[in-house]
């Protein structure tokens, strides 16, 4: 278990915080591309480790994200008028552009034009960078100088027909829906149907490997005979994990703040545009994806309404959980914990072998950056990898192994 320091070390994500610094240092999903389609549209807002931001396209094209509060008498600059590459705030005209600096400041127009400059540069606001990849908007939040490369994430650069993404809010803290996304156990239970069949497919072997971009986590299921079954899934600093699945697929925990997430689900293939076949399952809310009341980031099966679950069908053995698709049985569980889980009352078992190591590897993160050490994904070849399944003879070490099973070869291609 975790102690109450070490809880929030991990789940609190605020300016100053370490887990907040440290996931500063990469870059951070803040909306999809569609949601800005038109230069000079209307903004959006942004609630994105904490801070309250908005979101602009201007009229070349490029992409802002700014503290939402002018910082003249902190008005919220998404009621703004973006138009003449600058979001301008409605209350006294005053205009920022995409780099946070102000480019005019009507309300005080009778001020001489070395004033007027110092006036422009006193009211410069809090802007951070932007790019698209994956037809998704990145921002990095971190010291500037130290600003990486965006990385070779391959779900963002195959082409738009070769992925299907979604997201929702998630009403708990990041860490917990990390951890759901690595405990390998509940595959057989919560996303599973007759509850004696479930038990004889758990894993039972688990190692978790550090790497340079991360960690593996490896789960065997060992036969009475014949070579152990393992599934290695990769996690990605600091919240990415893609899925050993055909198509492939891919989470991002993206933290809103201390108490809830935009998790955003991805399904692709490398090489060839997704099928109706491929993604049946997802379009029917079936599979990791949730479907979303219209026009809204937030799940028509949520907490508020129990998602839903169908007592009857609970009951029938057709579905363990009586609530429809993987995404929304996840949710419910880890929602239900609370926004942010007290770790101090768990009884860990066994099966939580991964989970534990999981949390050991992050906590030692935190320690190596604040000693300055250098950080896991900073190199962007280093996110060339792939979740994998492979059968090995009983006894088989993995630790060679790691490095040919999950490496991408070859160059992952820019959109």
């Amino acid at each position: 278990m975790l102690s109450q320091e070490e809880n929030d070390l991990l789940t609190k994500v605020g300016p100053g915080t370490p887990m907040g610094e440290l996931m500063r240092r990469y870059w951070i999903p803040a909306a999809f591309t569609h949601q800005l389609a038109a230069p000079d549209g209307p903004p959006l807002r942004v609630r994105l480790m904490g801070e309250d931001l908005v979101l602009f396209r201007d009229t070349q094209g490029r992409v802002g994200l700014l503290d939402e509060r002018c910082p003249h008498r902190t008005a919220s600059l998404f009621y703004g008028r973006n138009e003449d590459n600058g979001l301008r705030c409605v209350y006294h005209g005053i205009k920022f552009d995409v780099e946070g600096n102000c480019t005019d400041v009507p309300c005080v127009p009778q001020i001489p034009v070395v004033n007027q400059l110092n006036v422009q540069r006193y009211m410069k606001t809090k802007a951070y960078p932007c790019i698209e990849r994956g037809d998704v908007i990145w921002t990095y939040m971190g010291p500037l100088e130290l600003k990486p490369e965006f990385p070779d994430l391959e779900w963002t650069g195959v082409p738009a027909s070769h992925r299907f993404a979604t997201r929702h809010i998630q009403e708990c803290n990041w860490l917990q829906g990390l951890e759901g996304g690595f405990d390998a156990t509940h595959l057989s239970f919560l996303h599973g149907g007759d509850a004696e069949k479930s038990r004889r497919i758990v894993a039972t072997l688990y190692e978790v490997m550090a790497t340079d971009f991360g960690f593996v986590v490896a789960t065997g299921r060992e036969p009475s005979t014949g070579p152990v079954m393992w599934n290695m899934n990769v996690m990605l600093m600091p919240f990415h994990k893609i899925i050993s699945s055909i198509p492939h697929a891919a989470h991002v925990w993206a933290p809103i703040d201390d108490e809830s997430t935009m998790l955003y689900s991805v399904n692709f293939h490398p090489s060839r545009p997704l099928t109706e076949e491929d993604l049946a399952r997802e379009t029917a809310w079936r599979g990791i994806h949730t479907e979303n009341l219209p026009g809204s980031d937030h799940a028509i099966r949520s907490k508020a309404n129990d998602f839903l679950i169908d007592r009857a069908l609970q009951a029938s053995g057709q579905s363990y959980t009586g609530m429809k698709g993987l995404g929304t049985q996840d949710c419910a569980i880890q929602e239900s914990m609370g926004a942010i889980s007290n770790r101090a009352l768990e009884h860990l078992l066994p099966c939580d072998a991964a989970i534990v190591k999981i949390r050991k590897l992050l906590l030692q993160t935190l320690k190596d950056h604040a000693a300055g050490k250098p950080l896991p994904g900073m190199k962007p070849d280093s996110y060339r990898v792939r979740s994998a399944r492979l059968e090995l003879p009983k006894g088989t070490p993995l630790d060679g192994l790691v490095e040919d099973t999950v490496r991408i070869r070859t160059p992952v291609a820019a959109e």
